[in-house]
């Protein structure tokens, strides 16, 4: 009796996987070629706060050192890697912390797809979703939806409502300082501020203007910005 019902709860769980990874790749496909109006998280903030800020951009109009400032400061390996990033896993790992190596591709898989959170499962179906990005999206397109959909304030999502917000200008239209400025928020809008930077903040910036720099310079923005 117990062989056959360990056998029908193995089919089960493959049946769940096939069907996820399923729905998975239709959501990616479907994001291929639609841009996304909102995400759960920008709902869930619009309901709390009554109203966000966000206007989708397109690629083009996004200047390339905002992108570059990105790299610098979330995923330097971006064009690099296939989604994980394994030799920033192990430098955490070394360093015992549990956190800080997700991607631009998972935190987009998170932001668009998923739930925020440090659960398990999300973290399990995320590993699912990422690699689904990977090989069906560019590095431009999975660049262009996390710049569009990241928040940079409470309630201020994508890159064009930022450079509005912060700074009266446009992304296109942004100089280095202000993108690294805006670079620097990330992951943790809600603790940082572009506008009002803590001299920690100031310094983080300095930082990823110069790490901006040598991406362009060494060539891992390639795969964004040609």
């Amino acid at each position: 009796m117990i062989m056959p019902f360990v056998r029908i709860l193995g089919i089960f769980v493959i049946l769940i996987f096939i069907g996820l990874l399923f729905l998975s790749i239709l959501g990616v496909i479907f994001y291929k070629f639609n841009d996304p109006k909102t995400t759960r998280y920008m709902a869930s903030e619009e309901d709390r706060l009554g109203k966000i800020k966000f206007e989708w951009v397109d690629f083009g109009e996004i200047k390339p050192v905002v992108f570059r400032s990105v790299i610098a400061a979330e995923d330097a390996n971006f064009c690099l890697h296939w989604g994980f990033d394994l030799e920033e896993i192990r430098r955490v790992l070394r360093n015992g912390r549990s956190g800080g190596a997700s991607t631009i591709t998972q935190q987009v898989v998170k932001n668009l797809f998923l739930w925020h959170g440090r659960d398990w499962l999300r973290k399990g179906v995320e590993a699912l979703y990422t690699p689904v990005v990977e090989l069906i999206w560019t590095k431009r397109r999975i660049s262009e939806i996390y710049l569009n959909i990241a928040e940079f304030d409470e309630g201020v999502f994508g890159i064009q409502a930022a450079a509005k917000h912060h700074f009266g200008t446009t992304s296109k239209n942004l100089t280095p300082k202000e993108a690294a400025a805006l670079a620097a928020v990330l992951p943790s809008p809600k603790l940082r501020s572009a506008i009002n930077p803590s001299s920690q903040l100031l310094k983080r910036a300095a930082s990823i203007r110069d790490g901006a720099a040598t991406i362009r310079k060494d060539g891992r923005d390639r795969c964004v910005v040609f």
